[in-house]
């Protein structure tokens, strides 16, 4: 009787760690389902963030690149502005200095006119010296003349004009400048009547500012 009840015991247990072995298996091949899927669901999402992330770094350096571009590009056009504005100035002064010039001679020769219509005046009281003192002013006439007449090629030796200096022409600075030159453009000439070969190279200065104007302001110089 004991021994009956014993192999009834021992094939319980062994029915229960073939169920328990059983279970532990399908347990694992589930835990070992989810890992699979579980790997394959994070690269799924890893793929599409890291290319999102490389997109972002791409976008990042283009923007960084004009942002430098455009920069360096209103640097460039400040300074030709700038550049400008101070030769206009200069001219400007320069033109004054003439005005100044031509008005001082006008004072001067009135003021001469005036002394010579007073000359007679004194003359005039003396009687006895009246032939000398008339023979004297005669004289010294063609000295007052003098000045004025070396003058004139004074301010005519100030309109040549240096060609080759292109800031003359207005909108064009000197690093404008030193760029055309190295282009083969170095004559106001080659600006304000360029062959075809000169307005290939022009075009190479097409996205500065006032490029339009630059054969007209040419013309004007030369």
């Amino acid at each position: 009787m004991a021994k009956k009840a014993k192999q009834n015991v021992d094939k319980i247990v062994k029915k229960v760690n073939k169920e328990f072995e059983k279970t532990s298996s399908q347990i694992e091949g589930l835990v070992n389902d989810a890992l699979k899927q579980f790997d394959s669901l994070q690269n799924q999402v890893q793929e599409p963030v890291r290319k999102l992330l490389k997109e972002i770094d791409e976008l990042r350096d283009r923007e960084m690149k004009r942002f430098h571009e455009e920069f360096e590009r209103r640097l460039e056009e400040f300074h030709e502005l700038q550049s400008s504005i101070l030769e206009r100035l200069g001219v400007a002064s320069k033109e004054a200095g003439e005005e100044v010039k031509k008005l001082t001679d006008e004072v001067s020769k009135e003021a001469s006119t005036a002394a010579k219509k007073s000359a007679p005046k004194r003359t005039a009281k003396t009687a006895s010296k009246a032939k000398a003192s008339t023979s004297k002013p005669a004289a010294k006439k063609p000295a007052a003349k003098k000045p004025a007449a070396r003058k004139a090629p004074a301010a005519k030796a100030a309109k040549p004009v240096d060609k080759s200096d292109l800031t003359l022409v207005k909108g064009i600075g000197p690093a404008t400048a030193k760029k055309m030159k190295d282009a083969g453009i170095t004559s106001i000439d080659q600006i304000a009547n360029p062959s075809a070969e000169d307005q290939e190279k022009l075009k190479a200065f097409s996205n500065v500012k006032g490029y339009s104007q630059f054969t007209a302001e040419a013309k004007k110089i030369s």
